[in-house]
């Protein structure tokens, strides 16, 4: 057996351990320290597969403008305070120093760069019961680009940051202007003097108003909904809401919604200051694209050169297919961070964990979960509540 800290060499043959982990964003990272406090062996019981060249997550990739006050709030992670940042350092630098600090300290074994390609059942065809439904006992196995993995249980924490969500509309294809997603946002000083129509009505959709709008561009905003500002703030007990509320969807099987969709905007100074310029204020549902113009629902236009995409991101869960765990609706039922169909399979950074904060409860409760079934062949621990 190896020792503590020490990585394996990696080639052809499959490695076994109990517990995979894949991704080393909040939810990752906090699953794998909750495991080593649990007892687990870094290395020799378990792993952690990054597929960034760095520490960082999906904070690795935001765009280089982005300081850390403007980011939305860090959760610390467990046993490593965050400290005072420089306000002004990007937000990308002070999220790899801290997660690399963080990986340092504990002695986490993080392998990257490693793309997980599929996890499946190790023995497929016996995966098969008379009935045709699916057993759920024996190992898994976790196909990567840098070698295979067995495991009792993997705790999947791959976020949603390489699936941005482009809709369909009428006309996109012929537009003859510029169209990104905000995964591919780098500067607001790029749209200085252009026309930007940004669709979208999620809370990230206001800072790419709001910033191309200072730096000299004509903003345009087009929400299928009219924009919900509340005044309630946003503190923890809303965040206790927010989270019951995407539970109790995941708990149905049902697709998570936004976060705005169940908070509304926070009405802060600097929104209410976008309103009253004109710039937070919706023009309707888009209805389609042309050459050089955007239609919306109540017959007006307005001739665009940029189409900036703030529609989100879905759950980056390719891999899993193999499990087939969605559900007719195409969500996943779960129980706490225990898929109901897969129970070898905690997801950590999905549904009412999607958060900072919620993903640092939902790693203790994974490795919680994890533990309990690979030491007593059970499933408890990841019912219930993620502040347990």
């Amino acid at each position: 057996m190896e020792e503590r800290g020490t990585q394996p060499a990696i080639g052809t043959a499959v490695l076994e351990v109990r517990v995979v982990v894949i991704g080393a964003g909040q939810a990752g990272l906090s699953s794998a320290y909750q495991l080593i406090r649990r007892g687990l062996v870094p290395h020799r019981d378990f792993v952690v597969l990054d597929a960034n060249p760095a520490p960082g997550g999906a904070w690795l990739h935001r765009w280089p403008a982005l300081t850390f006050d403007a980011a939305h709030a860090l959760h610390p992670l467990p046993g490593l305070p965050l400290g005072t940042p420089d306000p002004e350092e990007p937000a990308s630098a002070v999220v790899n120093r801290y997660y690399g600090a963080f990986e340092e300290m504990f002695r986490l074994p993080v392998i990257r760069p490693v793309r997980v390609l599929r996890v499946e059942p190790a023995t497929p065809g016996d995966m098969q019961e008379p009935s045709g439904s699916i057993r759920t006992d024996g190992p898994l196995t976790v196909t990567t680009t840098a070698g295979t993995w067995r495991a009792d249980v993997v705790i999947s924490a791959t976020g949603t940051w390489d699936r941005p969500y482009w809709p369909s509309y009428p006309g996109r294809g012929l537009f003859a202007g510029r169209q990104l997603h905000t995964h591919d946002y780098r500067s607001a000083e790029e749209f200085a003097g252009r026309r930007v129509l940004v669709v979208g009505a999620g809370t990230s959709a206001v800072p790419f108003l709001l910033r191309p709008a200072a730096a000299g561009a004509r903003t345009v905003w087009s929400t299928r909904r009219p924009p919900e500002f509340v005044r309630r703030p946003f503190d923890a007990e809303w965040g206790r809401e927010v989270e019951a509320e995407v539970g109790a969807r995941t708990a149905a099987g049902l697709p998570p919604e936004s976060v705005v969709a169940a908070t509304g905007l926070p009405l802060t100074p600097e929104y209410r200051a976008g309103i009253d310029a004109g710039v937070l204020v919706s023009r309707g549902p888009l209805a389609e694209l042309r050459e050089h113009t955007a239609v919306f629902t109540d017959g007006s236009e307005e001739e665009v050169d940029v189409v900036l995409w703030a529609t989100g991101f879905r759950a980056s869960l390719q891999h899993l297919a193999p499990l087939r765990i969605r559900e007719p609706g195409g969500g996943i039922r779960m129980d706490g961070v225990r898929v109901v169909k897969e129970p070898r399979l905690m997801l950590v950074g999905y549904g009412a964990s999607a958060s900072t904060l919620g993903a640092t409860r939902a790693g203790r409760a994974a490795a919680r979960a994890a533990v309990a079934r690979v030491t007593e062949g059970g499933e408890g621990g990841a019912t219930g509540n993620l502040a347990g």
